[in-house]
């Protein structure tokens, strides 16, 4: 658990069109019809010669392999689009061996189908063939099984006979895309230069001429050589021995470290919208049992505030969070009628389901696409389908504006204090007037989790300390706290508080479980803990008189990037407000806390401790808050000489079992 027990991240199931975080992977054997074919390569393909790499570039490789040759060639056909990717490389080490000898790749067996145009080596100048003899394992790999995300994607996998150091690697393969949706929309974005020496990157898009492409440039200044004939246009985009650029940790979600261009063949959203649009109609019928207890809570509750809430909890708490986001289930949900008798749905059935809901309480609402964590760069990328990952609900009441995850569950708060997720922007499902939207965050006036410990030392010889703690959880952290505590074992969760404070004062016993209370609509959540230490463990290696108070604000949680080349800002994430309280009872002389001010204001993030006694107690109280949700690069080394300092002033030590009275 670490130090930091109680700074919990948002755990609020969500989920999305195709959410992927890593938790476990499960592995199913490919359904038949989901073999890679091998065939020969289209006459629209252009095959270019492999170009040689910059040896000034030769310490900067990575892993054993020096890349030659990234082209991805798209265009146009009916129905869909069709690519071909081609990468070539060359093995210097054995280390290179392990990696570059086989092949793998992902593809959606539902909108594609793949061909493997060629696998050569390259040796000494000769082309040995190894399609022929390529014998590719197809299988499923569900890396989200335990979050009850299933996207249906397949691996191909070929190990290459009779590899040899010194080698080039060169494959190719095509793609025929046929989208569930959107079939003449095309987006695609390229990197034009890697971490690691390539010797060049090729981009080639064949598109119809009455319909142009639009590109955004990001840190480059690479331009397409465009070439017209015909009824089509070819732009092609090139970049030789690129530069390396460093990787970078902690992100804004809006910073591509990587020179890139976006290809989109709209610059209107409303394009996007249009084609999800028929799929999200809030005037389908709703299940009659369903039905009647939206009927009860229009009944029970005047307020339209108060029938938002209501339905909200209805559709977080009685319908579960199941993602089939296969085929059709990527893109398009299912009727409220379905998820209603299946008791489950994912982000899209949940949204579709509760904007429906609360049209039949009068109140106006509709879907809206996001990303759970890039949506952020929902302001400034071109217009695709492919920037979104989850779909929430937009309800207006008079000229307040609500964003609600369908899919959270057990969220608190009323209308007045309810949390809205912080995704960034949305993109409304409407009709006629779709444009990107902020999501507003609501600023922080109190801490959402503060953490107070009370220890009362003995009063006589030979008697226990006493620690109680009592956690508040507020707002959002309040959301998670309540989520964690109905799915996972309360027994559970004790003990890992129990060891946490183990490691800090070594045999403190837990005095009974945890006491917990929950206001819903004020969005609190209180756990309250009770320990004792015995003498002799007090006693044991002058614990008593090396006493350590330590806050517990999340400081670690902090980013603490590599300073060395970079360029980029620090993303600090969601706001943070976090305070931390310890009280010393029962003592026998005053304490005080140091006498010059440690606290550490800046204008991304703000730490204070404050301090008070009386002749038989000492308090401590730590307080941490973002002020910004990113470090500028040119200040990133004062961030991280704040960090020191505010861990330098998180913990502090005294000798409690010092007496005045002895002393006098």
């Amino acid at each position: 658990m670490g130090r930091a027990r109680h700074f919990q991240a948002a755990t609020t199931v969500v989920a999305g069109l195709s959410v992927l975080i890593v938790i476990c992977t499960v592995c199913w054997p490919a359904m038949a019809g989901t073999n890679v074919h091998k065939g020969s390569l289209g006459s629209w393909i252009e095959r270019v010669g492999l170009p040689k790499a910059d040896p000034q570039f030769d310490s900067q490789i990575k892993n054993g392999i020096s890349n030659l040759l990234s082209d991805y060639q798209i265009r146009k056909r009916s129905g869909g689009l069709e690519i071909f990717d081609r990468y070539a490389y060359k093995i210097v080490d054995r280390t290179g061996l392990e990696r570059g000898a086989s092949i793998s790749f992902e593809f959606d067996p539902a909108t594609s189908d793949v061909t493997v145009n060629w696998i050569d080596i390259i040796r000494d100048g000769m082309v040995v063939q190894h399609l022929s003899d390529a014998d590719f394992d197809v299988f499923r790999r569900e890396k989200d099984a335990e979050k009850g995300l299933f996207d249906g994607w397949l691996t191909a996998y070929v190990n290459i006979n009779d590899v040899r150091v010194g080698d080039i690697v060169d494959y190719g393969k095509t793609t025929v895309r046929t989208p569930i949706i959107g079939t003449d929309l095309l987006f695609h974005s390229v990197a034009v230069a890697w971490d690691e020496p390539i010797a060049l990157i090729r981009e080639k898009v064949t598109w119809p001429t009455v319909q142009p492409l639009n590109f955004r440039q990001v840190r480059t200044d690479i331009r397409p050589d465009v070439q017209s004939s015909g009824e089509t246009t070819t732009y092609l985009w090139q970049s030789a021995n690129p530069i390396p650029v460093k990787s970078q940790q902690y992100l804004p979600p809006d910073f591509l470290v990587y020179p890139s261009i976006e290809i989109s063949s709209t610059s209107k959203w409303q394009d996007i919208v249009d084609t999800v649009l028929p799929h999200y109609r809030l005037d389908q019928e709703l299940p009659a049992d369903f039905a009647s207890k939206l009927d009860a809570i229009a009944a029970k509750y005047d307020a339209p505030e108060d029938r938002m809430i209501e339905a909200m909890r209805l559709v977080q708490d009685s319908i579960r969070y199941v993602s089939l986001s296969m085929g059709r289930g990527s893109y398009i949900p299912r009727s409220p009628t379905t998820v209603v008798a299946s008791g489950f749905g994912d982000c899209k059935d949940k949204a579709l389901l509760l904007a429906s809901s609360l049209r039949r309480l009068g109140i106006h609402a509709d879907v809206a696409l996001t990303d759970i964590d890039e949506g952020l760069a929902l302001a400034t990328i071109l217009p695709t389908i492919s920037a979104f990952d989850h779909v929430i609900v937009k309800a207006v009441i008079g000229s307040q504006t609500y964003w609600i995850d369908a899919t959270n569950y057990m969220q608190g708060g009323r209308a007045d204090n309810l949390v809205p997720p912080d995704y960034g922007f949305a993109l409304p499902v409407v009709a006629d007037t779709a444009e990107m939207e902020k999501i507003d965050r609501k600023e922080l006036y109190q801490p959402t989790i503060f953490v107070s410990e009370v220890f009362d030392f003995p009063k006589r010889k030979g008697e226990p300390l006493k620690l109680t703690v009592t956690t508040t959880y507020w707002g959002t952290d309040a959301d998670s706290m309540r989520y964690r505590l109905v799915s996972r074992s309360a027994t559970k969760i004790a003990d890992d508080y129990l060891k946490y404070y183990n490691r800090q004062y070594p045999g403190m016993k837990s005095l009974g479980p945890l006491v917990t209370s929950d206001s819903r609509d004020k969005n609190l959540v209180s756990v309250i803990e009770s320990y004792d230490l015995s003498a002799d463990d007090l006693d044991a290696d002058n614990l008593s008189e090396e006493f350590a108070l330590k806050s517990d604000v999340g400081i670690r949680y902090l980013p603490e990037p590599d300073l060395l080349e970079r360029s980029a800002p620090i993303w600090l994430g969601s706001p943070i407000f976090r305070r931390h309280r310890s009280t010393v009872r029962n003592l026998k002389a005053q304490f005080v806390g140091p006498e010059d001010n440690d606290d550490v204001i800046t204008p991304y993030v703000a730490f204070k401790a404050r301090w008070t006694s009386t002749p038989t107690e000492f308090q401590v109280d730590w307080f941490l808050k973002t002020i910004d949700d990113q470090v500028p690069a040119k200040n990133i080394g004062p961030y991280l000489k704040s960090l020191k300092k505010m861990s330098d002033n998180s913990a502090w030590t005294y000798n409690f079992a010092y007496s005045d009275a002895e002393a006098n």
